[in-house]
């Protein structure tokens, strides 16, 4: 068994982020401290080093589910928001943070578009990890 199923997920993303810390590819927008991640969030991002864990869970993510689109991600990273006497209702997150994430670890050479899918026409089926992204994923302890 590998070391990303061993450990515990949470640590296993801390270690994650803290090593995409030291890519220069994985540099944090000046915009992120304005914005919120998902339109069912009352305010901006807080954590200082939100960007590094968003990357390393996105990652995770790539690498156990083989083939991940920015759709399937905005569903998982989503919550519910608070409407006041109404009920809550799940919201997507945004798009714009897990995009930019995603062409950032295309050009660090750790994800590529994914080629043609059997059974998918005409659409690009989203992201898969590199042999250099598996071998970075894996090697952290």
């Amino acid at each position: 068994m590998n070391q990303v199923y061993e450990l515990n997920s949470q640590e296993y993303n801390l270690k994650l982020a803290e090593a995409l810390k030291k890519i220069p590819e994985f540099e944090k927008p000046e915009w992120v401290e304005f914005v919120k991640s998902s339109p069912s969030k009352e305010r901006p991002i807080d954590d200082p080093d939100f960007w590094h864990k968003r990357a390393a869970s996105i990652l995770r993510q790539i690498y156990k589910k083989k083939i991940v689109g920015v759709n399937r991600l905005r569903t998982k990273y989503g919550s519910k928001k608070n409407r006041g006497f109404k009920p809550e209702a799940f919201k997507k997150a945004g798009g714009k943070i897990i995009r930019t994430i995603l062409q950032q670890s295309d050009k660090a050479g750790f994800t590529e578009i994914a080629k043609a899918v059997k059974g998918v026409r005409g659409r690009k089926p989203g992201r898969q990890l590199t042999q250099k992204g598996k071998e970075f994923l894996e090697e952290i302890k």
